[in-house]
């Protein structure tokens, strides 16, 4: 949705690049093509004044880091007014402190209200919540049916009293649902309510008496992201009207100018609380602002991309893969790359999980021609194998190769181009484990055995600094730099040579006496056997 947005802006950043500084008429001409940029993405009027006002404010005065150039420094306050624009910081839901949690959804027809309220239980399901959806909507053809067939996928069950198509009220439903839930144990009811081609007096009077029936905790406004300005225009009917904490945009995957959903939170002073990318139930997430104007300026989302994996992956399976990988206990087979490949599968298409990558905003023609269907084709490859092939590829001659072609409907090049792809980067990843290995932590690395420190000989007072005079030790040194070997029993007084002479020894002792018993041995034992 944000292509257009981002081209432009990286085009605007790669003309600062060749620049050592900024001057004041430089500031001028980067604050009108980045205007340009977001009133063609449909931005609001006077969010764009407002934005570069602030810019430009900025990039004049002393907020400027002496350690960036020209383009980073830019990229840097467009970055914060991005984020400032669209809401500053997330906005986590807020649950009652006495269950169930009411949250109602509101907004226009076609919106995608009902599909989002399988995606927001799903996402609850996933949060260890138990939530239960509440077909309110009566009006609609079929949208009770729709809500009963989405619940199913999700597996989040659904109040549905009534049949819908016109019959029954939708305000008692929504108000008989609570006891429903509160006598099933339900911790959160989302009430799917009915939505109109447009504002009228009859939707928001509706929607009035849903939210004084069952007192929401939380009230959001479900917008099409596509939809333009008039989704600003909407969203403020429905401020007036009935009145919203959040705001969740939905379509985001789509190709329309996204101005509108950069619009929103500033003009109307609620945050948008999720957002929704995509068809699938599971492309549903918490709208971060910081993340999206990272998306926005071609920065890739390393965050969300981690947390979608950290969902994903097995941690008990990849962290045994690694340890082959890195020259553990085994060895990396096809059985282990086939397992990994799955898992970034489930994470979601290819193209939205290279998006999130940063500096990947450049190449995205190659990631829009990626062919999905070509994972499927390297599935029936490996699968065509016997388990002994997977598990040690090497095994692989003609004839195998040929009949694990004909196996997976592909040809013999396919299975040596998968082969050797696998080889490469396992040899790869071998290398870089081997030069990681010592590192603590890393799966397959073990650990530096600790090195004892070893005392380096110090060149004291009367040692030659020549090493061939200081192999051939002190006699080689003048007399004057001659020093005795030290011996411990210096440290104790009894003379230089270490063996201390009988008056030494007499006058160390002193009038010291052992005791009788031990005397009395010591002169039985000098007396020697009689």
């Amino acid at each position: 949705m944000f292509d257009t947005l981002q081209d432009r802006l990286s085009e605007v950043f790669k003309n600062l690049r060749g620049k050592s500084r900024l001057s004041e008429a430089d500031i001028d001409a980067t604050a009108r093509e980045i205007r340009l940029a977001l009133l063609e993405a449909d931005v609001n009027l006077g969010v764009v004044k407002e934005f570069i006002a602030n810019l430009k404010s900025r990039a004049l005065g002393a907020e400027i880091h002496k350690a960036l150039n020209p383009s980073q420094q830019i990229i840097k306050l467009v970055n914060e007014e991005l984020v400032a624009i669209l809401g500053g910081e997330s906005r986590p839901l807020q649950f009652a402190k006495r269950p169930p949690t009411v949250i109602m959804l509101a907004g226009l027809q076609g919106s995608g209200k009902t599909t989002l309220a399988g995606k927001l239980g799903l996402w609850l399901k996933g949060q260890g919540h138990s939530p239960l959806l509440v077909a309110a909507d009566l009006q609609r053809p079929n949208a009770v049916n729709q809500l009963q067939v989405v619940g199913e996928r999700a597996g989040v069950h659904v109040y549905a009293p009534e049949p819908g198509n016109g019959v029954g009220d939708p305000v008692q439903v929504a108000r008989t649902s609570i006891l429903h839930a509160m006598s099933k144990l339900y911790d959160v009811v989302i009430v799917d309510t009915a939505g109109r081609l447009g504002i009228d007096a009859e939707l928001m009077r509706q929607a009035s008496d849903i939210r004084s029936a069952v007192n929401p905790t939380e009230v959001l406004f479900v917008v099409d992201a596509m939809i333009g300005q008039d989704a600003v225009n909407t969203a403020n009917a429905f401020a007036e009207g009935v009145g919203f904490d959040g705001v969740v945009l939905t379509k985001l995957d789509g190709d329309a100018r996204g101005g509108a959903a950069l619009s929103i939170a500033k003009v109307i002073g609620k945050p948008i609380m999720f957002a929704s990318n995509g068809e699938g139930l599971k492309d549903f997430d918490a709208f971060h602002p910081d993340r999206m104007a990272s998306r926005i300026l071609g920065m890739g989302d390393v965050l969300t991309l981690i947390e979608q994996a950290e969902k994903t992956f097995d941690a008990e399976q990849t962290a045994k893969a690694a340890e082959k990988l890195l020259g553990g206990k085994g060895e990396f087979g096809l059985d282990d790359f086939l397992q990994q490949m799955q898992a970034v599968r489930r994470m979601g298409p290819l193209s939205k999980i290279l998006g999130m990558m940063p500096g990947m905003g450049q190449m995205k023609d190659q990631i829009n021609n990626i062919d999905e269907r070509e994972i499927d084709r390297l599935e029936a490859i490996i699968k065509s194998m016997t388990p002994a092939e997977r598990a040690n590829p090497k095994i692989l001659d003609g004839s195998r190769r040929t009949r694990i072609a004909k196996g997976s409907g592909t040809t013999v090049t396919d299975v040596n181009g998968l082969v050797n792809r696998f080889f490469d980067a396992r040899k790869m990843m071998q290398q870089l484990g081997g030069q990681m290995g010592g590192m603590p932590g890393l799966p397959g690395g073990g650990r530096r055995q600790p090195q004892r420190a070893v005392a380096k000989p110090k060149r004291g007072k009367g040692v030659s600094g020549n090493p061939a005079k200081r192999a051939a030790g002190p006699a080689a040194l003048p007399a004057a730099q001659q020093q005795p070997e030290w011996n411990p029993a210096d440290a104790f007084g009894l003379g230089g040579s270490g063996k201390p002479s009988d008056a030494e020894l007499a006058k160390a002792l002193g009038d010291f006496q052992l005791p009788p018993d031990l005397q009395k041995m010591f002169n039985q034992k000098n007396q020697g056997p009689r």
